[in-house]
C-alpha cells in the first residue's frame, strides 16, 4: 500500500492507493504505473502500439487482478434457492446455463439502467461472479442487498486473476497446464479447473480483446510465479491496460463507465443478448418492467460504430452531428493500431444508424467525417 500525503496550511488529506499482488513485478518490468479503479495498474511497457499489435500477432499477458471476483453460495451448495436468488438479481436464465460456462450479464437498477456487466459461471458448489474494479465494491453491496440472509457471498479478494490473450495464448499455456480436461476442449466462453504450474487455477477461454485467450483466476501469492512461467515463453509479452483499451474498442466490446452506466439501457447499450429469452417475457429481477417495455416499443437511440476519416482521433465526450443537428455522443473513441485509422462509439439517435450513415463529429473545434459501420472493427477470432 502506498500512501501520498496532500497538504496546505490548513489541511493534510492522505489519499491511499491500493497495491495488487503483481505491482512489484510490474514495475521490475519497466511498466508505466497509474492509478486506475483505486489500485496500481500497468498502463505500458514498450508502447501502447507495440503492445497492441503483439497480442494481435501473438500472445499478452494482461493484469486484470483490480476487477472483483465473487462466489455465491450456500452451506448447502447450490440450491433451488439460491439459483432462484440469483435469477432474481440478474437477468440470467440459469436453467440454460452449463457447468463450467461463464456468460455475460448486467446488474441493473429498478429503474433498467446499467450498474455493471460481468461475467457469471455456474461452478459445481455455487456461481462464480467477474465484476468491473471500479464498481466492485457497490457491486458487492448491491448483490448482497438483493441476496436473502441464507444465500452467501465471499469476495475472493486474495485471488488474482490475468488474462492471456492472443492466436498464440493457446501454445504457451498448454505447456504449463495439467487437469482432468485437455485444454484443446475448452471452447470459447467454456472453462475447468486445471494445475498451472503446480498452482490451482480457474481457467476459461474468454477474454476482452476479440482474440482468442484465457482468463486464469488462481492465488494472488503465486501470481508472480505464474506470470514469470508465462513471460518466459517466446510467445508471451506483457501487456498494459492502454492496449487493452485499444484492443477492446477494436473489437466493438463496451466498457462499464464510458460506453454503459446507469444512464444506459439494455436496449440502447445493443446489449439484447444479455437478457435471456424466458426473462424476456417473465422478468423478475431488477427494472424488468422498464427492461421489458424497452424490447417491445424500442428506445430513441442506441450505440454504434464509427469510422473516422483522417488521422484525428475523436474522443470520449466529443458531439456528434447530422448536418448541423447534435445527434448523440461519443462515448470511447481512438486511433486503432490494426485498421491505421480513427474509430469510435457513440450513442446517436436511432434513425441514423443505418450502416453507412455519414455523420460528423466535433473534436477540438473541428469536425470530422464519419460513417456508420457494424461492430466489431476489427472481425473477433474466438475459438468456438
Amino acid at each position: 500500500m502506498s500512501e501520498y500525503p496532500v497538504s496546505d496550511d490548513d489541511l493534510v488529506e492522505e489519499i491511499v492507493t491500493l497495491t495488487l499482488p503483481l505491482d512489484a513485478w510490474h514495475r521490475e518490468k519497466g511498466s508505466r504505473m497509474v492509478e486506475f479503479a483505486g489500485y496500481w495498474m500497468p498502463v505500458q511497457y514498450e508502447g501502447i502500439m507495440a503492445e497492441h499489435l503483439w497480442t494481435r500477432e501473438s500472445a499478452g499477458l494482461f493484469d486484470v487482478s483490480h476487477m472483483g471476483q465473487v462466489y455465491i453460495s450456500s452451506e448447502h451448495g447450490v440450491t433451488a434457492e439460491v439459483e432462484a436468488a440469483v435469477e432474481a438479481a440478474l437477468p440470467i436464465d440459469l436453467g440454460t446455463l452449463k457447468l463450467g460456462a461463464p456468460r455475460y450479464s448486467l446488474l441493473l437498477d429498478e429503474d433498467g439502467g446499467i450498474l455493471d456487466d460481468l461475467m457469471v459461471t455456474r461452478w459445481a458448489t455455487g456461481f462464480y461472479l467477474v465484476v468491473n474494479g471500479a464498481t466492485k465494491w457497490d457491486d458487492i453491496g448491491t448483490l448482497r442487498e438483493l441476496l436473502p440472509d441464507d444465500v452467501t457471498l465471499n469476495h475472493l479478494d486474495e485471488s488474482a486473476l490475468l488474462a492471456l490473450q492472443g492466436p498464440k495464448a493457446f501454445a504457451a499455456l498448454e505447456r504449463h497446464v495439467e487437469g482432468d480436461t485437455p485444454l484443446s476442449e475448452l471452447k470459447f466462453m467454456k472453462g475447468a479447473a486445471f494445475k498451472l504450474g503446480g498452482v490451482d487455477a480457474w481457467i476459461s477461454r474468454s477474454g476482452y480483446t476479440g482474440e482468442d485467450g484465457f482468463e486464469i483466476a488462481i492465488p494472488g501469492e503465486s501470481a508472480a510465479m505464474v506470470a514469470d512461467l508465462l513471460c518466459g515463453e517466446p510467445e508471451v509479452k506483457p501487456i498494459g491496460l492502454g492496449a487493452r483499451d485499444s484492443l477492446r474498442l477494436e473489437a466493438g466490446l463496451p466498457l462499464y463507465g464510458h460506453d454503459l452506466s446507469p444512464e444506459t439501457s439494455v436496449i440502447d447499450a445493443d446489449l439484447k443478448f444479455a437478457v435471456n429469452k424466458r426473462r424476456r417475457t417473465e422478468g423478475g429481477f431488477p427494472g424488468s418492467d422498464r427492461v421489458l417495455k424497452d424490447f417491445a416499443e424500442g428506445t430513441a437511440r442506441k450505440r454504434i460504430g464509427l469510422i473516422v476519416e483522417g488521422r484525428m482521433a475523436a474522443r470520449e465526450g466529443a458531439k456528434v452531428f447530422s448536418g448541423n443537428q447534435e445527434v448523440g455522443v461519443v462515448t470511447s473513441g481512438g486511433f486503432s493500431p490494426s485498421l491505421q485509422q480513427p474509430i469510435a462509439m457513440a450513442y446517436v439517435d436511432i434513425a441514423l444508424t443505418a450502416e453507412g450513415t455519414a455523420l460528423t463529429i466535433e473534436m477540438r473545434g473541428k469536425k470530422l467525417d464519419g460513417k456508420v459501420v457494424s461492430m466489431p472493427f476489427v472481425p473477433h477470432r474466438y475459438h468456438r
